[in-house]
């Protein structure tokens, strides 16, 4: 009798024993279903915010287009709407229930073309002079047979030939690295080609904190010369070794000025110490544009979105478009 009560016994406590299992299984699985099931929600909610945002960018780039469409100057200034668009980005908050962009617009023609450094194997010693002495400047700590090393590498990349220019490189050279590919010989089809190129390290490509990036002053569209009118500051200090920083920045507020004729290119020889400067005027003008790079970005609380492209004003056209 004893060992049949003793067995009822053990029998009772190994049940509440698998009870006991199953209910912290039970409670383990609708944990981690709750936590999964909260991921799901969180993730949903953050695809939602990102076409969102997506769709903001995109009011910004297409706003911004409209901008350089309707704009009806004989020539482009860093006076035109355009070339204000952060007004544009500030009404942005105005627009959406949720979150706003910021635009921003830079002339491609303002900036140096490099598929104008050769004509087939001809190099255009005007190009290749004005990148030089752009990359000879400070700011990029280049010393000058580095800045020039750059300069050759880059003309043997894009023009139709394998001999060797200078301190340059051709299909040898990149044959023999870790990731061998050849040199082009064809003009560039995108700026981040130069990151492929001998001697064309990311901070000399892309900058740093400190530094600036070769990639925001050079451009693979244009015919050659340079719109002095929008041009960055480092781009102007390097159309003349007489444009000092100083002078580049009294340059950029006369241009910017209401009321400043700039119909003419050689209107910088008004600016005080650069009357007896001279540019080559084959390296500047002030026509109208016609290419223009635009990065569109939908800001929330706590996500970022962004669009960058280059854009063909007429006829209209979008000639390049990334999404980050």
């Amino acid at each position: 009798m004893k060992s049949r009560k003793n067995r009822f016994l053990n029998n009772k406590g190994a049940a509440l024993i698998i009870v006991l299992l199953i209910i912290s299984i039970l409670v383990a699985a609708a944990l981690e279903l709750n936590r999964s099931s909260r991921a799901d929600v969180y993730d949903a909610a953050n695809i939602g915010d990102g076409i969102k945002l997506t769709y903001v960018a995109k009011s910004g780039f297409y706003g911004a287009a409209a901008l350089l469409i309707n704009s009806k100057g004989e020539y482009d200034t860093l006076r035109d709407s355009w070339a204000k668009a952060e007004i544009l980005s500030a009404q942005s908050k105005e627009y959406f229930p949720t979150g706003y962009f910021i635009v921003k617009v830079e002339d491609e023609k303002g900036k140096i073309p490099l598929n104008k450094l050769v004509d087939g194997n001809i190099v255009n010693p005007d190009v290749r002079d004005l990148l030089l002495r752009l990359l000879s400047l400070p700011e990029f700590d280049l010393d000058e047979k580095k800045a020039g090393d750059i300069v050759d590498a880059i003309i043997d990349w894009v023009d139709d030939n394998d001999d060797v220019t200078g301190s340059g490189a051709e299909g040898a050279y990149y044959a023999a690295q870790t990731f061998p590919h050849t040199a082009k010989n064809a003009p560039l089809d995108c700026i981040k080609e130069l990151l492929m190129i001998r001697g064309i390290t990311t901070e000399i490509y892309a900058g740093t904190k400190e530094k600036p990036g070769l990639a925001q002053y050079v451009t693979i569209y244009g015919m050659g010369a340079i719109n002095i009118n929008t041009a960055p500051k480092m781009v102007l200090r390097a159309l003349s070794n007489a444009i000092t920083a100083e002078l580049a920045d009294e340059m950029d507020e006369y241009r910017k000025a209401d009321g400043n004729d700039l119909s003419s290119p050689l209107w910088y020889k008004k600016i005080s110490g650069l009357e007896n400067a001279t540019i080559k005027l084959g390296l500047i003008e002030n026509m109208k544009s016609n290419y223009f790079k635009i990065d569109s970005t939908g800001v929330s609380e706590n996500m970022e979105q962004t669009i960058s492209g280059v854009i063909r004003r007429s006829p209209f056209q979008i000639l390049s478009w990334r999404q980050d």
